[in-house]
């Protein structure tokens, strides 16, 4: 990506293929397994305060995205959420791969956590110098870590357009998600296609509005082939608000930071509640609409990684929740 870059910012998926050759004998740090976490109260699974015979609010399910702590190695993560009662957890795939799939498998088993995400698979146009057959194998083997994690869903980016004509991009797009489509289907994990504000694209994907990810959905026609919505990429769409409830059925995972006016770099996200974006109403409209996913934590900032990792998670957990709507139950 262009622009100024943290020492250990994210790279597009190739990134992928680089951490299983580079780092997959590297000795991480050590997980002893007497040492068993479970949750603290939950505070982020939001109940509404109905009693039996009303009508209940569905649950809110915030998780912290491992991108938002770049710094932290997996079991910083997983202890940070612990420590913060926070019950969800969006992985990312080179903190997975450092520390190895089997253990962190059994690390999050230990922790209890449930996974909102794995992020990312994808680069199916070739772009990133790895081929389709490539690409399709190492999809493959992130579904069934997926799977056996329990993620809801596995991000996808499609890779940019390159040399390709549109034409052929989308091709190979729609070619690779309806072969996927079958092993999330086995694995029991959503395939969440994520496009991007136009700006930030260009290494990461074609797909730079709602309408061009939801032609895909419609074409590949697989209920496992969902959209991944990420307020920091979409809230400009026009006739947002009046469109998500009827997007709520086609969505994998709902991604979450601000927009900071004007904002600096590619990598200038902000905690939610700290820019213009207007997350409140996206929440109502969302919630009011049946959306029981989970709303994952994304922030990419070149300031709020050099931040403490504890203090921002509280925050950005505490302006979440500051910003849910009431919504009454029968007895209000």
């Amino acid at each position: 990506m262009a622009g100024h870059q943290h020492p250990t910012s994210p790279r597009p998926v190739s990134v992928a293929f680089e951490s299983r050759r580079q780092v997959s004998r590297r000795t991480a740090l050590s997980w002893n397994t007497s040492r068993r976490l479970t949750p603290a109260n939950l505070p982020t699974t939001l109940e509404s305060g109905s009693t039996p015979g009303q009508s209940e609010v569905p649950a809110v399910r915030f998780s912290a995205n491992g991108l938002t702590t770049l710094r932290w190695d997996l079991l910083q993560d997983v202890g940070g959420c612990h420590d913060l009662g926070i019950s969800s957890i969006g992985l990312w795939r080179p903190k997975v791969l450092e520390f190895g799939e089997e253990r962190a498998i059994e690390l999050l088993n230990d922790a209890a956590l449930d996974v909102s995400s794995l992020s990312w698979i994808g680069g199916f146009t070739g772009t990133n110098g790895h081929g389709f057959r490539d690409s399709i194998w190492d999809a493959r083997e992130a579904i069934r870590f997926a799977g056996k994690v329990g993620a809801d869903s596995v991000v996808v980016l499609s890779g940019s357009r390159g040399s390709h004509t549109l034409n052929h991009a989308r091709r190979l797009l729609l070619e690779a998600l309806r072969e996927l489509a079958d092993d999330a289907e086995a694995a029991g994990v959503d395939l969440a296609l994520q496009p991007m504000h136009p700006m930030f694209a260009s290494d990461w994907t074609f797909l730079k509005s709602l309408d061009e990810a939801v032609d895909i959905l419609a074409m590949t026609g697989h209920q496992r082939v969902k959209l991944a919505f990420d307020t920091y990429h979409l809230w400009r769409e026009p006739d947002l608000l009046s469109r998500l409830p009827e997007l709520v059925p086609l969505l994998g995972i709902v991604q979450v930071s601000d927009w900071r006016e004007p904002t600096r770099s590619r990598q200038d996200r902000l905690v939610p509640g700290d820019g213009v974006i207007p997350l409140a109403e996206i929440f109502e409209s969302l919630i009011r609409g049946g959306y029981q996913g989970h709303f994952d934590l994304q922030v990419w900032s070149d300031d709020t990684w050099g931040e403490d990792y504890l203090e921002l998670l509280r925050r950005a957990r505490d302006q979440f929740e500051s910003l849910l709507p009431h919504l009454p139950t029968a007895a209000d």
